[in-house]
């Protein structure tokens, strides 16, 4: 059957979907605004959406609403989406400036079979962070793991991070596109169903899910329980992670739910052996890796 987008003809097989579509013509999903015959199709709506012959399409390539065009990505930026796909371990940490021991920490860490490390340090000056994240990016350029700084766009550009993560109280994923461009990842907290429905239509390439239970990590925040990770293991649109208060002897509760990738903070942080902490988890994950 044929379709018109851009007014151009296509021939389409019949049950294909406006996210085939896009696919086909060689787009990405999540950086394309569909309008279907005057209508605008959502980004999670578009591998449900099926075309009919006659149907007519303007699609825009485009971030942050459509506002610029975004060129294709870079083989750094292809590499990023193939390393967040395949990953299922993610460990934040801060500075480690009361320690002094931070390469050490990543070293094992990223050694030990985490594959993203975030720096996230809230009471850290720019100039703590910027020594910081020399320290992430050289031992994440040495071990292949991925360098996600918390909540500064531009400064994770500045400092060669891998992407930004931005909770919900931080700049809107939007706004960090235009910053980082599309070669960088872009994290999301979600605490409920409605903010994982929100992530769908975000211009992110991952989020998290949780406190999963109550955490010193995110003082102030509740728990939110098991219900939103069977809630994301059901309409995700894209890889996400369960979060808060995780480790070796809660974890299974977790995949019982529906995860398949975690993040961890202070079982690892706080552990006398933070590589057989992280081994221990790997093991968990280990069987839902091709999920």
């Amino acid at each position: 059957m044929k379709v018109t987008a851009n007014d151009q003809a296509h021939e389409v097989e019949d049950g294909a979907t406006v996210g085939d579509f896009i696919r086909g013509i060689g787009l990405d999903p999540r950086y394309v605004v569909v309008e279907r015959n005057g209508e605008v199709v959502r980004r999670t709506e578009a591998d449900a959406t099926e075309l009919a012959g006659g149907d007519r399409l303007i699609v825009v390539r485009a971030v942050a609403g459509g506002a610029d065009p975004f060129p294709s990505l870079s083989a750094a930026g292809e590499r990023r989406q193939a390393r967040l796909r395949d990953a299922r371990l993610y460990v934040v940490t801060d500075a480690r400036r009361d320690r002094g021991d931070l390469e050490e920490l990543l070293t094992r860490m990223t050694e030990a079979s985490v594959d993203i490390v975030q720096l996230r340090d809230k009471t850290a000056t720019e100039d703590e962070l910027r020594a910081a994240a020399d320290v992430f990016a050289r031992v994440c350029d040495r071990t292949g793991a991925l360098f996600v700084l918390n909540d500064f766009p531009g400064l994770a550009v500045q400092v060669g991070a891998d992407g930004v993560h931005v909770g919900q109280e931080d700049v809107h994923p939007d706004h960090a596109r235009t910053v980082v461009g599309p070669d960088l990842l872009i994290g999301r907290s979600t605490h409920s169903r409605a903010q994982i429905d929100a992530a769908a239509d975000e211009d992110v390439d991952y989020f998290a899910v949780g406190p999963i239970h109550e955490t010193p990590t995110k003082q102030g925040r509740p728990a939110i329980g098991l219900e939103p990770v069977r809630y994301a293991t059901r309409h995700a649109a894209h890889p996400w992670f369960a979060i808060g208060g995780l480790s070796p002897q809660t974890v299974g509760e977790v995949l019982e739910a529906g995860a398949r990738r975690i993040v961890v903070v202070r079982a690892v942080t706080q552990a006398e052996d933070p590589a057989s902490v992280c081994w221990s988890l790997r093991r968990a994950v280990a069987p839902f890796h091709d999920e």
